[in-house]
Parts: C-alpha cells; sequence; structure tokens
C-alpha cells in the first residue's frame, strides 16, 4: 500500500431519518448550501448525522450534536468550524 491509501479513511453515511422537528433539542451541521435552499424554500435538509428536518429554530441556543461533530471531525480532520442548523 502506499502511503496515500495508508492515510484515507472511510466514513460510512448513516441512514437518513425524517424527522417532524428539533424535539431532541440539539444544533445538526449541515451544508452551507443546504441551509440557504431550507431557508428560502422551506426544503428538508440533512444533517451530517442523518437526520432529515425543515430547520426552523435558531442552532445557537442548542448544544452540537455529538454525532454530527465525530463525523465532522473525522471528515475535516478536527479543523473546526461548519454550519449548526
Amino acid at each position: 500500500m502506499t502511503d496515500l491509501q495508508e492515510s484515507v479513511q472511510t466514513i460510512e453515511r448513516p441512514e437518513e431519518r425524517l424527522d417532524d422537528g428539533d424535539n431532541e433539542r440539539l444544533a445538526h451541521i449541515i451544508r452551507k448550501s443546504d441551509q440557504m435552499r431550507a431557508y428560502i424554500h422551506g426544503e428538508a435538509v440533512t444533517a451530517l448525522c442523518g437526520k432529515r428536518w425543515v430547520p426552523t429554530r435558531d442552532p445557537e441556543r442548542f448544544p452540537v450534536c455529538p454525532e454530527c461533530k465525530v463525523v465532522f471531525d473525522a471528515i475535516t480532520g478536527g479543523a473546526g468550524g461548519g454550519e449548526r442548523r
């Protein structure tokens, strides 16, 4: 194996689940492009953890979803950032 092959990680995509809201009171991490589409068109978005819903609440009021954080850190190498929704 080459060094590149050894450093590549496989991240399994979580099973998507459609949810009717933020009843668990967590801020989920989503793509910025999904964020704008959701707010403008009222479309459902999919968080990194697999939750699918139409965001309507201020994510700054809630703690970050631990599942989203794990996936985000694996993707970015722990670089931080991300959009809460």
